[in-house]
């Protein structure tokens, strides 16, 4: 299964400024084909995302935060239904959502009523982050 196929299957690119990503490799050893995104956002090699973050503040039909770690050449994404905290004492759920683009890491924009996920998207917070341990 291609990494970002949940992530594609839930958008429709010709109606959401959301990136669609680099087109990954089929089962057949060609390239897929992606529908032509509303908007082209600026993309970089794999390699440039290294070890980064993002949070994204996320006004959808319930405010919430995603946080998403660039690791193995796409963003692993959880929802935080409450959001971040002042205290590191507390604690705070985090639900696995789909994997998502590298480029998504930079999105910022509205994503249309009647599209998955509508609402508006802004960037949080980002950085770089090092794992440790196994």
């Amino acid at each position: 299964m291609a990494k970002l196929e949940e992530y594609r299957r839930k958008r429709k690119f010709d109606r959401t400024p959301e990136p669609a990503g680099e087109p990954e490799e089929t089962k057949k050893g060609g390239r897929e084909r992606l529908p032509k995104p509303k908007l082209r956002l600026e993309v970089r090699p794999a390699a440039d995302y290294g070890n980064t973050f993002v949070v994204q503040k996320h006004r959808a039909t319930r405010l919430h935060y995603d946080f998403r770690l660039a690791i193995d050449g796409t963003l692993k994404s959880w929802a935080v239904p409450k959001g971040p905290s002042q205290s590191h004492a507390d604690k705070r759920l985090a639900v696995q959502v789909e994997d998502h683009p590298l480029e998504y890491g930079g999105f910022e924009g509205k994503i249309p009523e009647g599209s998955y996920g509508a609402g508006t998207v802004m960037v949080w917070d980002r950085g770089t982050f090092s794992a440790e341990g196994d």
